[in-house]
């Protein structure tokens, strides 16, 4: 049974949001100012029809959308949503008490993510390779996708045979395809333990097909060319199931932004380093100390840097940041930091370099929300915040990046 409904606004997912009796209804893939008709279970609701269309509305650039649990927003129109992103930035902000302006969004291209999870499942029928549809477990099968490189798409048919050569388990499990300067490199997940036969298979059927490297759970199966990507003028080889940031435009964005900010520092901390995207950039010009507790990143990053040349020197440590922050005594020998958190933040981390005399800071983050609570931290620890710039990099998600930069008076002692 459908109800009719209006949408007042977009909720911080990209759902609409509509009022009725019990409370608010989260209606996905609807604009503000619609009218519809959806199916509702409890405070969500199931799209039915839309009698009145916002004049935001736009035709969807993927004959998936709105099936395959991965767009949100390729509904909306290209200004409006960027400045839906910007404003969720500012919104998280404002929530923290923070006053200050939100530099426009720098917005994303399409066919430029270079990092894809893809979910897969072997059934009756022959081997699914798609994404799961929101709030469901169901693989949606596709066909196309318009954020992806088309390197990625180009290859939709030989990385679906590829999942059905590893496959030892009834279940659903993960394929994460990057696009490297040497090929495609495939990480898979929870696929099941590989017999001989099948890892003699999927290894002649990569190198047959030019892929850069198969890994299994972490252990690498295959590896005719070793994954290569560059952190400005220094190649990284990847370890199996590396973080990378999903497009190359908005982590050269990012790196300009935190450089630019560091750039009179002569030794910096990089906090959560990963493999060295800001370290080995950074290391150009200042003296580095990467700090990171994922050990095969650490490994790649030091291993880059001792084959880099014209480089200040790169020091490497490993640490959970989480469990064992660095001090704002051991912070106090630097002149410039970075730190690039994953989405729960850095509150410990923060509370440290609050109280430190580091003078220039450049916060990176994936959760506006988290982020304005470590910039509270930092500004009630007498930093000044100069600037907030929100990067889209997941487009037509309701997930946005931003670089905040911050400065401190040096203390005298």
């Amino acid at each position: 049974m459908s109800t009719r409904f209006t949408i007042a606004r977009l909720g911080a997912q990209g759902d609409g949001i509509a009022s009725a009796d019990g409370g608010e209804v989260f209606i996905p893939f609807t604009l503000p100012g619609e009218t519809v008709t959806a199916a509702r279970q409890k405070d969500r609701a199931t799209l039915m029809s839309v009698l009145e269309a916002s004049p935001l509305r736009v035709d969807p650039a993927c004959r998936h959308f709105t099936e395959c649990g991965g767009c949100a927003l390729q509904h909306f129109e290209a200004e409006a949503y960027r400045q839906w992103k910007r404003e969720r930035v500012a919104q998280a902000l404002r929530a923290k008490g923070i006053a200050c302006a939100v530099d426009a969004l720098v917005p994303c291209a399409s066919q430029t993510r270079r990092r894809v999870v893809f979910s897969a499942r072997r059934t009756e029928t022959g081997m699914l390779l798609g994404f799961v549809r929101a709030l469901s477990s169901e693989i949606i099968p596709i066909k196309e996708c318009p954020i992806s490189l088309p390197a990625i798409v180009a290859s939709l048919d030989r990385l679906r045979r590829l999942a059905a050569l590893v496959c030892a388990t009834p279940n659903a499990f993960h394929m994460t395809v990057t696009v490297t300067a040497s090929g495609l490199d495939v990480a898979v997940q929870d696929a099941g333990k590989l017999g001989e036969n099948q890892r003699r298979i999927a290894s002649n059927f990569v190198m047959a097909e030019g892929l850069a490297r198969l890994s299994v759970d972490g252990e690498v199966i295959v590896e005719p060319k070793k994954p290569v990507v560059q952190f400005g003028s220094v190649a990284v080889a990847l370890p199996p199931g590396a973080f990378l940031q999903a497009t190359e435009a908005a982590e050269q964005t990012m790196a300009g932004l935190v450089g630019q900010h560091l750039s009179r520092a002569k030794k910096i901390a990089d906090l959560f380093a990963g493999c060295g995207s800001f370290a080995l950039r950074l290391a150009a010009k200042s003296e580095v100390h990467a700090v990171e507790g994922d050990a095969p990143a650490l490994a790649a990053l030091d291993r880059a840097f001792r084959f880099a040349s014209g480089l200040k020197r790169v020091t490497v440590e490993r640490r959970d940041l989480f469990r064992r922050p660095l001090t704002f005594k051991e912070l106090n020998g630097f002149d410039g930091l970075v730190f690039d958190p994953p989405r729960a933040g850095a509150e410990d981390q923060s509370k440290q370099i609050a109280r430190s005399d580091v003078p220039l800071v450049a916060a990176v983050s994936c959760n506006p929300v988290t982020l304005a609570r470590d910039l509270r931290i930092l500004l009630d620890g007498g930093y000044q915040l100069k600037s907030v710039t929100p990067i889209d990099q997941f487009l037509w998600s309701p997930h946005v990046e931003a670089v905040a930069l911050l400065e401190k008076p040096r203390r005298r002692r």
